[in-house]
């Protein structure tokens, strides 16, 4: 076979999804990055993009952080920047379905084309190394005198942590109407609050803070997870007598009007991202545990979640 003639044969057999993935073109990739950079979806996106790269399923990844609204501002954005572009992706979770129920943005999630969970986050509740503060019984005792006292900090409205500060004054028998949220576009932002004294307890994922709290910058006082998170010192809600419990998951979708074709390409591009020794690493380091699903399922859950959220959120008064 002439070499012309095998090139064409080639490409056409990549055009059409019959060559495994290593035998493709690897793509130049666009990755949407719905938040201010220093925070859990900017980790996220950038290990991600690496472990794309390292697993040669992408020549290079660029980023764009687009903060605010609890990632409904990136969404907007993605949604209608990207239509059709199987080459764009976009970092969402839990945080983004809190916003969108209370922000109500101009644009639905259901127009993105879901991709995959990848990965589960709990977390942590600080306070400032210089607070009067000590526990979380200390913050609770103070919680149930005057709710607006404590000055909650954490994500954007409607986050994990704001849904977990709701919940936990619920659970204790103060009003969760009445609580003092102060919702930051960024974790470098909520992170500079916290370690300011410019709040009375820090909300975010464990590995955010994980530095500051090892310095001795910050008092971890409680996890959200059912049992202790793995290699960390520090007591669950659950076990302080606060039964709560609420995990920040997070995912990536595909652009609008992906054909089920470019769906599958990219869902297997992403799974196999997740193989690499360069996700495990990312995995160690940020204290992120495993929770991959994709296709349908993927679908499935997030819709069931959204629902969860709403019903959550409407009984702790939030909408």
């Amino acid at each position: 076979m002439r070499r012309d003639t095998f090139l064409k044969s080639l490409a056409a057999l990549a055009a059409a999804g019959a060559l495994p993935l290593s035998a493709r073109a690897a793509a130049n990739l666009k990755m949407m990055i719905p938040a201010n950079p220093g925070g859990g979806w900017d980790t996220t996106g950038r290990a991600l993009g690496k472990a794309m790269t390292d697993a040669k399923v992408a020549d290079t990844v660029t980023y764009d952080n687009k903060g605010g609204a609890a990632g409904a501002l990136g969404l907007a954005q993605f949604v209608n920047g990207s239509k059709g572009d199987p080459n764009a992706l976009m970092v969402m979770g839990s945080v983004m379905l809190g916003g969108i129920i209370t922000g109500k943005p101009p644009v639905k999630l259901e127009q993105a084309t879901p991709i995959a969970r990848i990965t589960t986050e709990y977390n942590v509740f600080v306070l400032p190394a210089s607070s009067p503060l000590k526990t979380m019984k200390d913050v609770v005792d103070q919680l149930k005198k005057d709710p607006g006292s404590v000055k909650w900090g954490g994500g954007s409205r409607g986050s994990t942590e704001h849904i977990a500060a709701a919940m936990i004054a619920q659970k204790v028998g103060a009003d969760p109407s009445k609580i003092n949220y102060v919702a930051f576009r960024g974790g470098g932002e909520a992170t500079a609050a916290i370690l300011g004294g410019n709040v009375t307890v820090g909300g975010s994922g464990y590995s955010e803070f994980a530095e500051y709290i090892a310095a001795g910058k910050m008092r971890a006082i409680a996890v959200t997870s059912a049992q202790r998170l793995p290699g960390i010192n520090v007591p669950t809600l659950k076990e302080q007598g606060i039964d709560v419990e609420i995990g920040n998951w997070r995912g990536v979708y595909g652009a609008p009007g992906l054909t089920p074709e470019q769906r599958k390409a990219v869902t297997d591009m992403v799974l196999a991202a997740l193989k690499s020794s360069a996700w495990a690493e990312a995995l160690k380091k940020n204290d992120w545990t495993p929770a991959v699903l994709s296709g349908d399922a993927f679908a499935k859950f997030v819709d069931d979640d959204f629902a969860s959220l709403r019903a959550i959120m409407a009984k702790s008064g939030m909408i």
